[in-house]
């Protein structure tokens, strides 16, 4: 659990061809241990069709690689199977897929799709591609070694063909659409408001109606990391261990847990002190050590951090460990949770089930699961 985080920002923007209508275009973005995967996908014609066609074609490409099929290919699967579909009729869709892995190598492929922008901090490029070998489909493939501060613009051709036949006669191309990016990054435009400017300027050229419009940006930056400890290990001749290992973490540390504080106390030589006036009527009482971000009590904390951390920050008022927790969670880009697998005797106590206390066996994986659908970067670990 090593190295810096390059955490990978996903921002987009998009408007259908005609007003009311959905678009007819696609975009996601999921994050793994190797990395960040994302897509634009364009449906064939536009409205429902091209919108379920679309939806198809990016589902399939996302799932093929969360089976651990390469880059490459799930790209070359999902082409080849397009290839079959060129038809009005058929859920065609075109697509550019992509990935930048943890040390910043980023590989976008392009099928039928416009080729992506490089976005630096004041400047921005079309990438040169090359043709890849693919059975019965002609893929391009665009590589890039990217840092905190750069990104990839995604787009589909309702971007590169505006104004097509009118204001510009071969369209606006992707090499005026990253002048203009490279403009509005000298104008101090925020990243994330970049793609929204590149489609609001594409559909200015569209007097003849357009078509379905998609700009997206994978934005790198330097996440933020929270290694979070709960629970102590199952053997207790790891206790050491399990605290070296999440103290040598890079990031930002928190204990949940009495007893897995204490043993962190015991590792650093220190004295646990509890907090002398919490000031919560609600939220248990937090610990102090040195050096040691945040400490506080494990399953009630847990607990109440799983039902607020979809609420809004600003609601919390109270000065607690669970309102610190639940704001450093919402910080963070990257959780590591080493969970301790052994048993809590004063969980298997029936007031804990009265209460609705959930153990932190069956606890972590739910809240992992809604800080992952936040779009956090979630890895547990069982120590």
């Amino acid at each position: 659990m090593g190295g810096h985080y390059l955490h990978v920002d996903w921002h987009a923007a998009q408007s259908a061809k005609h007003p009311g209508a959905p678009c007819g275009d696609a975009t996601d973005c999921r994050r793994g241990l190797d990395g960040a995967m994302f897509a634009c996908v364009d449906g064939i014609g536009s409205g429902m069709r091209a919108r379920i066609a679309a939806q198809m074609c990016l589902a399939r490409l996302l799932e093929l690689m969360r089976q651990e099929m390469s880059l490459r290919q799930a790209a070359a699967s999902v082409a080849a199977s397009m290839q079959k579909l060129r038809d009005p009729q058929k859920p065609f869709a075109a697509f550019s897929v992509g990935r930048v892995r943890p040390d910043g190598m980023a590989t976008v492929l392009a099928y039928e799709a416009p080729p992506p922008l490089f976005v630096g901090r004041r400047e921005a490029s079309v990438l040169p591609g090359r043709p890849i070998e693919s059975p019965g489909a002609l893929v391009h493939e665009y590589l890039v070694q990217l840092d905190a501060g750069d990104g990839l613009m995604l787009m589909s051709d309702g971007i590169t063909q505006a104004g097509i036949g009118g204001t510009w006669p071969d369209g606006w191309q992707a090499h005026r659409a990253a002048q203009f990016v490279a403009h509005c990054l000298n104008q101090n435009v925020a990243p994330r408001q970049l793609p929204e400017k590149l489609l609001l300027q594409a559909r200015q050229f569209n007097d003849r109606g357009g078509d379905d419009c998609t700009a997206a940006l994978a934005y790198c930056r330097r996440g933020v990391i929270l290694n979070l400890l709960t629970g102590p290990p199952a053997d207790r001749a790891r206790d050491a261990e399990a605290v070296r290992r999440w103290l040598d973490a890079p990031g930002l540390k928190v204990v949940c847990g009495g007893t897995t504080a204490e043993i962190v106390a015991r590792h650093l030589g220190v004295r646990l002190k509890i907090e002398p006036h919490p000031s919560s009527l609600i939220a248990p009482p937090r610990y102090e050590l040195p050096q040691i971000d945040l400490v506080t009590e494990g399953a009630v904390t847990l607990n109440q951090v799983y039902n607020l951390i979809d609420e809004d920050p600003t609601e919390l008022r109270e000065d607690s460990g669970v309102s610190e927790l639940v704001s450093l969670l919402n910080a963070a880009d990257r959780i590591n949770i080493y969970l301790g697998r052994a048993e809590n005797a004063a969980a298997r106590d029936i007031s804990f089930r009265q209460q609705g206390i959930l153990t932190r066996r069956r606890l972590i994986p739910l809240l992992a699961e809604r800080l992952r659908a936040a779009g956090k970067m979630v890895v547990v670990e069982h120590v």
